[in-house]
């Protein structure tokens, strides 16, 4: 098995941890597109909330990106290497915590699968990990706030871009896996890791203790050590 690539968590705050590879393997159900062991991270706030705000909208429709803790927020690179592609000027969508708008929105995954990688993974940015050759893909960027291009070096923490809610996401959120291809469309997923993060949960009382190198379990929230839990 190949070992897993290392990264340090690319965002500061506390996020919850969705669609980990800890809990099922394929972490996202299905095995295209390299996300094999892809993770999920939505930020949430000192209360544990994705979004401060709930209405009628939150029930029955679809809501603004905005009103998300995650959308917006700066994401850097999670490792040290070259960036080998980038995609941007796909829209940030309305959110869906409804299950009227799930329903709908679920209607339409065979057809966004079929219009290939730029309809799943929206704005996104690749880079080649200089330690282990693998591919990271950082995805559902918002649109026009990539500060990278194809070829430039970044290093651990570098600003990459904003958290968005491009591509097949029902709410803004951070999706990162690693491959064995920058072609998402043959792509292999990769197994993956981070370091140096401290975790509380699954659940409000859960265990709270500091990772040197894990991946984050299901439902947990993570923050690099050193964050206080909520």
């Amino acid at each position: 098995m190949v070992a897993p690539v290392l990264m340090t968590l690319p965002f500061a705050g506390r996020w919850l941890v969705q669609n980990s590879p800890a809990r099922r393997d394929p972490s996202h159900g299905v095995d295209v597109f390299g996300q094999r062991y892809a993770i999920d991270f939505v930020e949430v706030d000192e209360r544990g909330r994705t979004a401060a705000t709930q209405d009628w909208r939150t029930l029955l429709a679809t809501e603004p990106p905005e009103r998300f803790s995650a959308f917006g927020t700066p994401l850097s690179a999670p490792v040290a290497g070259v960036v080998v592609a980038v995609h941007d000027g796909e829209p940030d969508h309305e959110a869906r915590r409804s299950q009227f708008a799930l329903i709908r929105y679920a209607a339409g995954q065979a057809g966004r699968l079929r219009e290939g990688p730029h309809a799943v993974a929206g704005n996104h940015v690749i880079l080649r990990d200089r330690v282990s050759g693998m591919l990271v893909a950082m995805v559902h960027l918002r649109a026009g706030s990539l500060r990278v291009g194809a070829g430039d070096e970044v290093a651990v923490g570098d600003p990459v871009a904003q958290c968005g809610n491009s591509g097949n996401s029902t709410q803004p959120h951070l999706h990162v896996q690693a491959m064995d291809s920058a072609d998402l469309r043959v792509a292999r997923g990769v197994p993956i890791a981070f370091t140096g993060y401290r975790q509380w949960g699954p659940g409000r009382r859960g265990v709270v203790r500091e990772v040197d190198a894990g991946i984050p379990d299901e439902g947990a929230v993570v923050a690099a050590s050193g964050i206080h839990p909520v």
